[in-house]
């Protein structure tokens, strides 16, 4: 039986967040933080009736049934830009702690805006995020994403579980599953039997950090309360992939102080992001792009 797993959560203070030493060692561990509050209730306001009353983040949304007649819905875009979703990815606090837990400067390597509605959310099998990445020509795991919540996110309406220190592992072989394509569900079930699984259970504004290689997964939302999250992927600048694909190669990234989140408009932009399309259209592979969490 695992060992029971305590959950690796910290306090963000007074608008912004430091990544202290004891910080470090429980990503570097556990392959994954929990930092409460990381956006404050101005801040979160300001980002989440942005995403809700942006028709274009709604209408460049797509979807991939999940096997069970469920979908999630996924707006995903490559470039950060310069409204409040923008800002929110190149703050300090954002990336700039991705930076000091992955040892390097990093850049954008996509937004996504997970719409996991009520009754209606689809699951997400067992993955990690370099299983498809490696596929875009990223040699190493120097990845991670931060996952913003924007509603409560629990085990009712589908919060992501992970198998902390899976990360551990290094890059577990992807197959397609349905129309979606997980980790070896051999080597799933050994991992969780091994490390645990635990539930991330999030309030608005509380954000996850994890790394590229942590196995996670999402179950479909059954309850009345719909779970939208706000999610920014990260590179380091050092893993620049070897080939052209879907997503950037390195661009470099402008960080921003904390102070110009409050500053922002709920008017969003899309000029410059690069939203992608339907995963299922023939220039973009399963294996390199996944909508769930």
């Amino acid at each position: 039986m695992p060992v029971p797993h305590k959950l690796q959560e910290f306090e963000a203070k007074d608008g912004d967040f430091v990544v202290t030493p004891d910080v470090q060692k429980a990503f570097d561990e556990y392959g994954y933080i929990v930092v409460r509050g990381l956006l404050e209730p101005e801040e979160l306001s300001v980002l989440k009736t942005a995403i809700e009353k942006d028709a274009a983040t709604q209408d460049k949304s797509y979807g991939r049934d999940d096997g069970a007649g469920r979908k999630t819905r996924v707006s995903l875009w490559n470039h950060p830009g310069d409204d409040v979703t923008g800002v929110v990815a190149r703050a300090e606090k954002v990336a700039g702690t991705f930076e000091k837990l992955l040892g390097g400067e990093v850049y954008h390597y996509h937004s996504k805006v997970i719409l996991k509605d009520a009754f209606t959310g689809g699951a997400h099998i067992w993955h990690q995020d370099y299983g498809y990445w490696y596929e875009n020509g990223c040699l190493m795991p120097d990845m991670g994403t931060t996952w913003i919540a924007l509603d409560k996110a629990d085990e009712s309406n589908g919060c992501l579980k992970i198998i902390p220190g899976s990360h551990k592992a290094g890059r577990v072989s992807h197959i397609r599953v349905g129309d979606q394509a997980g980790a070896d569900p051999e080597r799933v079930e050994y991992f969780s039997e091994k490390l645990g699984v635990l539930p991330t259970v999030l309030d608005p504004g509380d954000a996850l950090f994890f790394h590229c290689n942590v196995l996670h997964r999402s179950d479909q939302n059954s309850s009345p309360n719909r779970r939208w999250s706000y999610l920014v992927s990260y590179n380091r600048a050092s893993n620049d992939p070897f080939k052209e694909h879907h997503h950037p190669r390195y661009t470099p990234m402008e960080k921003v102080p904390n102070s110009m989140i409050r500053k922002c408009t709920t008017d969003l932009k899309s000029e410059g992001k690069w939203f992608m399309g339907n995963p299922n259209d023939e220039d973009i592979s399963l294996a390199g792009l996944h909508g769930g969490h």
